[in-house]
Formats: structure tokens, sequence, C-alpha cells
């Protein structure tokens, strides 16, 4: 009895284009990996509803030898406090809330910077700061 064997062919699977993508996959992971830091804290910035600016009631400036300006006049700092609440206090009689507007020089000390800042909380109006070059 001369029985033929069928010929039957294997079943294998094609991994000619396996090493491509697997060597984008590396790739891709890679590069993902770099652009996500873990050490970042997420925090919730505040989003403003109009683009308006702050009208500036008290103008406050230090300049670069850190004397500091109410508007064109200069003012020793052992008055700072007194001066302040007292052009806030003026401010307030056409405005619910005045703003105190510091402009300070890079070159300034930050301690005169506070000391403006923490006058103006005290008498009771908003700070905006203004750093220049």
């Amino acid at each position: 009895m001369n029985i033929k064997k069928k010929l039957r062919s294997e079943p294998h699977v094609h991994n000619g284009a396996l090493n491509d993508i697997l060597f984008i996959l590396l790739l891709f992971f890679l590069i993902v990996s770099t652009l996500a830091n873990p050490n970042v804290v997420k925090v919730n910035n505040p989003k403003g509803k109009s683009d308006t600016k702050t009208k500036q009631n008290v103008v406050v400036s230090i300049n670069k030898e850190n004397k500091i300006f109410i508007g064109q006049k200069e003012i020793p700092e052992y008055l700072l406090d007194s001066i302040v609440k007292f052009e806030v206090d003026r401010v307030k009689a056409t405005v619910d809330t005045p703003s105190v507007v510091i402009n300070a020089d890079t070159i300034s000390y930050t301690g005169g910077f506070f000391k403006i800042m923490g006058a103006a909380k005290k008498a009771g109006a908003k700070v905006v700061a203004n750093v220049k070059n």
C-alpha cells in the first residue's frame, strides 16, 4: 500500500515587523517618560473673568537706592505706615476698595517691598505689585 502523506504547511507567526514595532514603542516610552516630571505638584491656578487692569489709586515706588516715593514725593521709611494709611483713606472716599500699586526696582531690597505691602493691607487696600528692571 502506497499511502502518500498530505503536504501540510506548518503554522507560524510572521514576526519580521515585530522588532520594528518594539523599537518604536521603546523610543516612544523613553521620550514620554522624560517629559513627565514626578516631582511637580499640581496646583489650581485662579482664572480671571475679565482682563481688566487695576486702577492705580495710590502708587508707591521704590528706586534702586531703596528710596520710597508716593507719587512723586519721597517719604521717609519711618512715616510709611501713616502716610499710606492717609492716602488710602483719602481714596476710600471715592472708591470702595482702593488699590496700592507697588513699583519696585529689581535691585531694591525686598524688605521695603514687604513693609509697603503690610502697610497697605493694614489700611484696607488691595495690593498690586509691579517689578521693573
